[in-house]
C-alpha cells in the first residue's frame, strides 16, 4: 500500500475506533458523525487534506483527531456561526446524507476556524468524575481526620477542583456541603462510602492549557468537546462553569512535573495534602510520568503523621471500558485499589479501603 493510502487508512481507523467508544459511552450522534467521517472524508478541501495527512498519532489514545474535529464542528453550532450545521445537530434529527452535506459545507465555509481548532487537544473536564473522587476524599478524611489541601494535576478549567460545591447521591448516601444546581448521581455499586466530615483548607491546580471558566471563549471551547446529544453533560458543565466563575476558580498554566516539584516542597502541618488526577497522568510523556512518580514518592518519604500525603488517581489501566480508582497514603506508603469507575463517571463500583467501615 502506498504511503499516502496507508496514512489515510490509519486516520479512518481512528474515526472508527472513536465511533465505537462514543457508542459505548452513550453518544449515538457522535458515533454516527465519526462513522461518516471514516467513510466519506476526502482531501478535496483543506480540512480533509489536513486530517487525512495527519503526521502524528490520530487515534483516540494519541492526538484524538476525531474528537478535535467533532469539537470544532460543535463549537460552530454552539456559537451560532453555522446555522446550516445547527439545523442537523441535536435536538434535531437528520439523515446521514444531510448531516454529512452540512459537515462538508462547514469545512469549506469555516476552514480557518476548524484548522485552528485541530491544533489543540480536546479538553472535557468531565464533572461527573467528581462522583468517583468524592468517596476517595471521604476515605482520606476518615483515615487522617485532618483538613485537606488539594492539588490537581491536569485540572483544565478546575471543575473537579470544586467538587465540594456540588451535591451527590451515591446509592442511598447523600452528600452536600451547600445547596448546588449540580447534582452528581452515578449508578452506585458496592458498599457505602465513609460518612465523615470534610474540610478543605486550600486548593490549586495546573494544566498545560488551562481554561478560565469566567472567559466566554474558554467556556465555549470546553462545552464544544462535550457530545452534542448528551444534553445532561452540557447542562451540568454550564452550571459547574458558573460556580467556578463565581468562586474565581483559576488553574495555573504549568508543566505538571514542574508544578508538582514546587507544590510538594511546602509542608502542611496539621493538614493532609492530596495530589489527585483523573484521566490525565496517562497523557504525560513516559519520562515525565517517571519523574512525577519519583517526586511524589520522595515527598511521601518526607511525610509525617502530623503532615501526611495522599495520592488519589482515576486513570485507565489494563481493563477496558473503565478506570481504576487507587489511593496511596504516606507516611505508611500503603496503596490500594479502592474502586473502578466509568470514564465519564456514569457509574462507580466502590471497593473501599481495607478495614475502614
Amino acid at each position: 500500500m502506498p504511503e499516502k493510502a496507508a496514512l489515510e487508512e490509519t486516520v479512518r481507523q481512528a474515526f472508527i475506533q472513536q465511533a465505537s467508544s462514543c457508542r459505548g459511552l452513550g453518544s449515538p450522534f457522535t458515533a454516527g458523525l465519526c462513522t461518516l467521517a471514516a467513510e466519506r472524508l476526502t482531501g478535496d478541501h483543506p480540512v480533509g487534506a489536513k486530517i487525512l495527512s495527519w503526521s502524528g498519532d490520530p487515534s483516540p489514545g494519541g492526538d484524538s483527531i476525531p474528537l478535535r474535529l467533532a469539537g470544532a464542528l460543535h463549537a460552530l453550532v454552539l456559537s451560532g456561526l453555522d446555522q446550516h450545521l445547527a439545523s442537523v445537530y441535536p435536538p434535531q434529527t437528520a439523515e446521514a446524507d444531510d448531516l454529512w452535506n452540512a459537515v462538508e459545507h462547514a469545512c469549506g465555509t469555516h476552514a480557518a476556524f476548524i484548522l485552528d481548532r485541530l491544533t489543540s487537544a480536546p479538553q472535557t473536564n468531565e464533572v461527573r468524575r467528581s462522583g468517583a473522587l468524592l468517596p476517595g476524599f471521604l476515605t482520606v478524611s476518615s483515615l487522617f481526620e485532618k483538613p485537606l489541601v488539594l492539588s490537581e494535576v491536569g485540572a483544565s478549567a478546575g471543575l473537579n477542583l470544586q467538587w465540594d460545591r456540588y451535591e451527590y447521591r451515591l446509592g442511598d448516601s447523600t452528600f452536600a456541603l451547600q445547596p448546588s444546581p449540580v447534582l452528581i448521581a452515578p449508578e452506585w455499586r458496592g458498599v457505602r462510602p465513609p460518612d465523615v466530615p470534610l474540610h478543605i483548607s486550600s486548593r490549586a491546580g495546573c494544566d498545560l492549557n488551562p481554561l478560565n471558566p469566567a472567559n466566554e471563549d474558554d467556556a465555549l471551547r470546553l462545552l464544544s468537546y462535550l457530545w452534542a446529544d448528551q444534553t445532561d453533560r452540557i447542562e451540568r458543565t454550564r452550571f459547574a462553569l458558573a460556580i467556578a466563575a463565581a468562586n474565581r476558580q483559576t488553574v495555573e498554566r504549568a508543566d505538571a512535573v514542574d508544578w508538582l516539584e514546587k507544590r510538594l516542597q511546602e509542608v502542611h502541618e496539621d493538614h493532609v495534602h492530596v495530589i489527585y488526577h483523573t484521566i490525565a497522568w496517562q497523557y504525560l510523556p513516559a519520562s515525565s510520568k517517571a519523574k512525577g512518580d519519583a517526586l511524589i514518592t520522595a515527598a511521601g518519604e518526607r511525610a509525617t503523621e502530623k503532615a501526611p500525603l495522599a495520592r488519589l488517581q482515576m486513570e485507565a489501566d489494563d481493563q477496558k471500558h473503565s478506570a481504576a480508582l487507587t489511593l496511596q497514603i504516606w507516611p505508611s506508603g500503603e496503596k490500594h485499589l479502592i474502586g473502578r469507575a466509568d470514564f465519564h463517571g456514569r457509574w462507580v463500583e466502590w471497593i473501599g479501603w481495607p478495614g475502614l467501615d
